[in-house]
């Protein structure tokens, strides 16, 4: 069954989310909303890149997958049911790998990347990692998302780090970098692992990559209590960390 995202004009946004390949499809260069008929679509201009060179177009979300139409007027589309993985670098960078295997008998699944002209809304992302259902990296959250708890934090890299917020909702775990890049979106079904081993310290294991981050304020028992339920005790009886037993209503 899927699940419906609600959009920042207060439209839900369903797994077929879009509008179907069968209505006129309109240019959108801002890659604003666009209505036909009551029915949301997302699309805006778009590089699908190559090894040394690449193809313009418009890349489109629609009730079935993902569409690209070069500006030459060749399609290609990708069915929800299609796509292995989405990969949200930032609002403007966007890459999703096929079953299809890789050119040349190269092994691996076969990954498109574009950069597009105008940054994917939050929420339209959102209805995408939702759609596409399996795994994803989302690192467009949305900062207006309602949480139950926030905590500031570090996260470091290679090559430095980000600073800024965790929140915790309903829908899963956002963390919210300052100046934006960096941040990242876990659903809760998207999150294998978590793990605290003090209150500074704070560790989202996901199916494709792992955040550890400093806490600048302290995570209490309690708080941390709800996250696991939440991970790990869905529709199960299972005893928290310190022995508490615990069973989802």
């Amino acid at each position: 069954m899927g699940v419906s995202v609600r959009c920042a004009s207060g439209l839900f946004l369903s797994p077929a989310f879009l509008l179907s390949l069968s209505m006129p499809v309109l240019s959108s260069p801002q890659g604003v909303p666009y209505h036909p008929a009551g029915s949301p679509i997302w699309q805006s201009k778009a590089r699908l890149r190559h090894r040394l060179t690449s193809t313009r177009g418009d890349l489109i979300f629609n009730d079935h997958g993902v569409e690209f139409r070069s500006a030459k007027g060749s399609i290609l589309s990708w069915p929800f049911v299609e796509i292995r993985t989405v990969t949200l670098a930032t609002s403007r960078r966007l890459s999703l790998t096929s079953y299809a295997n890789r050119r040349r008998h190269w092994p691996g699944d076969r990954e498109f990347r574009f950069q597009l002209s105008a940054p994917i809304p939050p929420d339209v992302a959102a209805a995408l990692v939702n759609s596409v259902g399996k795994p994803a990296v989302n690192g467009d959250p949305d900062p207006r998302a309602p949480s139950f708890a926030m905590i500031p934090a570090r996260h470091r890299t290679r090559t430095g780090g980000t600073n800024g917020v965790l929140r915790f909702g309903q829908d899963g775990i956002d963390y919210i970098a300052s100046p934006g890049d960096g941040g990242r979106s876990w659903r809760w079904a998207d999150i294998e692992t978590l793990a605290s081993p003090d209150p500074y310290h704070f560790r989202v294991g996901g199916y494709l990559e792992t955040f550890e981050f400093e806490l600048k304020q302290p995570m209490n028992g309690d708080l941390f209590g709800q996250l696991w339920d939440r991970v790990y005790a869905r529709d199960l009886n299972v005893t928290r960390p310190g022995g508490e037993q615990h069973a989802d209503q």
